[in-house]
């Protein structure tokens, strides 16, 4: 039997979280959602009010980024859920902080399903400057412009325009805005 890929098990997961939210449509499903500008690649975010993050590690993968992966994600996901399969699991469980949720993909015959290992928690430590990194510039702008305070930041690059709102937001309005940010955004080719 050949090895599961990542395809494999993003396949069987867009499935189950399209099912789990099919009544929710303030939910938007990305692919491949770049974080730090682009610095890590959250293999699937899952975007309604909190920003959940899914990380699929099949057989096939190493665990080698992880570690960079993890330090990236804590610091702009609510939520975060690694997926793995049996070969990863005891490793993962090490590696992993406790807040994070773990599914194990488990093959029976030709068909794929998902087990919650452990239910995740909410991150008590995104970072604002790093989560405000999730908008396009002319976000940033239009965050500022709702509050009256994109004088002087017009032609700004985006890390003032980032400054400026991490200086003028508490962190659960910068939530908010992005959340909102996210969900309106259109034209990405990585939408689901």
């Amino acid at each position: 039997m050949r090895k599961l890929r990542d395809s494999d098990i993003r396949e069987v997961l867009l499935t189950h979280l399209l099912n789990k939210f099919s009544n929710d449509e303030n939910i938007k499903i990305i692919n491949e959602l770049g974080v730090l500008h682009g610095q890590s690649r959250v293999d699937i975010a899952v975007i309604n009010g909190m920003l959940h993050g899914f990380e699929i590690k099949s057989e096939s993968d190493t665990l080698l980024r992880l570690p960079s992966q993890i330090e990236d994600y804590n610091k702009v996901f609510d939520r975060m859920t690694i997926v793995v399969q049996r070969n990863h699991l005891h490793a993962v469980r090490k590696i992993v902080p406790k807040w994070w949720g773990i599914l194990l993909v488990t093959r029976n015959k030709d068909q794929l399903n998902l087990r919650e290992v452990r239910k995740g928690r909410c991150n008590l430590k995104v970072d604002p400057f790093s989560l405000t990194h999730l908008l396009w510039r002319n976000e940033a702008l239009d965050i500022l412009k709702e509050r009256g305070l994109q004088k002087g930041y017009l032609s700004k690059p985006r890390a003032e325009l980032y400054e400026k709102i991490c200086n003028s937001f508490t962190l659960e309005e910068i939530k908010v805005n992005v959340n909102e940010q996210l969900r309106n955004r259109e034209n990405w080719r990585v939408d689901c």
